[in-house]
Formats: C-alpha cells, sequence, structure tokens
C-alpha cells in the first residue's frame, strides 16, 4: 500500500529508509516546537508560551501534511527559527516595536 500510494521504487528508496528518515524528521521537528516559542515568548515580547507553542504546531502539521500528501514531496515544513529570532531580538527588543 505505501508502495502504490508513495511510489517508492520509482523514487529509489524503501520503506525502512523511509521510516530512519521519519524518525530523525520528527525529533528535530519536536526540537522545533519547544525552541520556537520558547524564543517567541522571551520575557519582554509580550507573548504567551501556549498560544506560540500552539501555532507552531498547527504550522507545521499544515506545511508537512501539504507537501507530504499533496506535493508527494518527503519535506517537513515549520515556522523558521533565524526568522523569529530576528523579529524577537532585534525588532521587539532592540527595536522596542510590539508584536
Amino acid at each position: 500500500m505505501l508502495e502504490k500510494l508513495f511510489r517508492l521504487k520509482q523514487a529509489g528508496t524503501s520503506v525502512r529508509t523511509e521510516l530512519l528518515a521519519g524518525l530523525a524528521t520528527f525529533l528535530t521537528m519536536a526540537y522545533i516546537t519547544i525552541v520556537n516559542p520558547l524564543t517567541l515568548s522571551t520575557e519582554g515580547t509580550g507573548m504567551a508560551f501556549g498560544p506560540v507553542f500552539t501555532a507552531t504546531i498547527i504550522a507545521a502539521v499544515v506545511g508537512t501534511l501539504i507537501m507530504g500528501l499533496w506535493a508527494n514531496w518527503p519535506v517537513a515544513l515549520a515556522p523558521g527559527m533565524g526568522l523569529n529570532a530576528y523579529f524577537t531580538y532585534t525588532v521587539i527588543l532592540g527595536d522596542g516595536f510590539s508584536y
């Protein structure tokens, strides 16, 4: 079933390889879902951890499902940590803007 749905042989891969890649991706995404809200909810930004955590997860799930099921491309998407760090430390805390 997985072979037919994702055309694994055509892509030159196997179910085992994809499961290992999925595990590595899951661990990376788990890291991002914690660090990203911690960065954005740093004291002084005015953002609460809970809503930012939820928004990070929703964005990652929606983006990843679109890439995997619609585009058939094995790429996970999550909010960019670099841009969020810039926004938090430069725009909000450095320049004094509010979110």
